[in-house]
């Protein structure tokens, strides 16, 4: 099945995977935190694009994730490349 929107719960299924801190509150209102700011290194944060290639298959290039430096950024990125339902 085709995925048609990438969600908030699930990009941070995927940023926990990619190495968020444990210590960041994933569960409080991030859209805007930086990726910085949730414990995220510049590495993590191009493993996330390369996950969200494979499982929404969605060209993230790497120039494009070192730009996105928030959840919001990220989800509006691969749903505005996201076919339509």
């Amino acid at each position: 099945m085709e995925k048609t929107e990438l969600r908030l719960d699930e990009l941070k299924r995927i940023m926990r995977e990619c190495g968020v801190e444990s210590s960041a509150n994933l569960d409080a209102d991030i859209l805007d935190v930086s990726f910085k700011d949730l414990g995220l290194d510049s590495l993590a944060v191009l493993e996330i694009g390369a996950r969200v290639e494979r499982e929404y298959g969605v060209e993230v290039p790497d120039d494009a994730m070192e730009e996105l430096e928030t959840p919001r950024q990220t989800l509006d990125f691969v749903n505005q490349r996201l076919p339509a339902a």
